[in-house]
């Protein structure tokens, strides 16, 4: 294994983000690598609903079936574009450690009481409804920058959220026209997987990369993923599981969001976990 192709979507964050996985691989492995830019049918369709048209896939399965024809060794994804279930023959190989996990309120300069909020997902619109009752929502799309066009210079909307993982990785502080506010785990749970990049590799491959890469990461995250698989969910649906220690927070628009403190029994198996908890809190029969 002396020379790694890493799969990766083309926008800035996906390049930033797999750059950073390039070099920890050439660190710690000794390889050299390098990258296959690929365009998803996600950023293809730039006019097209998420929501609507369902999101399952759209900016993964391209880099997925590179994996699979061996076109690619891993696979660099943003963890929460996966879906919960994945490709036969396909494994999460490991997790480069973990960002900020927060969203972020990007709101108008000087603007304290939104009217319109710009954000294709379920999970951000239910959430910051909470905040602010009164609000109505569009959809926007478009790389990091385009968004905060949109808001600071085009005005399409009074704010939008984003992660703050993103941003940072992007050299994001400030930006013209808007600011930022951080939103706090009972303001807004984060997405499943937030914050985390996602290695991907073929199964019989993964035991090569496992040592590489965070376990704090991967235990926290195998966790949320296995609430997202219990309740058949994905990036598009309005649902919600972040660990942070051993703090669950889920959120859920049936009941809105709850909190359990997990024990090392739970981290060992989180599919037991997740089904349990579901249960009590009634969101499974």
């Amino acid at each position: 294994m002396s020379k790694l192709v890493l799969a990766t979507r083309k926008s800035p964050l996906a390049l930033a983000q797999t750059e950073m996985v390039a070099a920890h691989l050439r660190t710690h492995l000794g390889v050299e690598t390098e990258l296959l830019r690929i365009v998803t049918t996600g950023d293809r369709q730039t006019e097209w609903s998420l929501e609507k048209r369902g999101g399952k896939g759209l900016f993964t399965s391209e880099l997925e079936a590179a994996l699979l024809r061996g076109e690619a060794d891993v696979a660099v994804h943003s963890t929460k574009d996966l879906p919960g279930d994945m490709p036969a023959g396909l494994a999460i190989g490991g997790y480069m450690p973990r960002a900020d996990t927060r969203d972020v309120l990007v709101l108008r300069q000087g603007l304290e009481l939104p009217r319109l909020i710009a954000t294709g997902s379920p999970r951000r619109r239910l959430q910051v409804q909470r905040i602010f009752p009164a609000v109505e929502f569009t959809e926007i799309r478009g790389n990091v920058d385009t968004r905060l066009r949109k808001i600071g210079e085009l005005h399409v909307a009074d704010g939008t959220i984003l992660a703050a993982a993103g941003l940072k990785r992007l050299g994001i502080e400030t930006w013209p026209g808007v600011d930022f506010a951080p939103l706090a785990f009972d303001q807004m749970v984060p997405a499943v997987g937030q914050g985390a990049i996602a290695v991907q590799c073929r199964e019989a491959d993964a035991a090569k990369f496992g040592a590489v890469f965070d376990a704090a990461t991967m235990r926290a995250v195998t966790m949320e993923r296995a609430f997202q698989t219990a309740l058949g969910g994905g990036c598009h649906t309005a649902f919600a599981a972040h660990v942070s220690g051993d703090v669950l927070h889920v959120f859920h628009e049936v009941g809105g969001p709850r909190q359990a403190t997990l024990s090392p029994a739970d981290f060992a198996a989180p599919a037991d976990t997740a089904a349990r908890l579901l249960r009590g809190w009634g969101l499974l029969p």
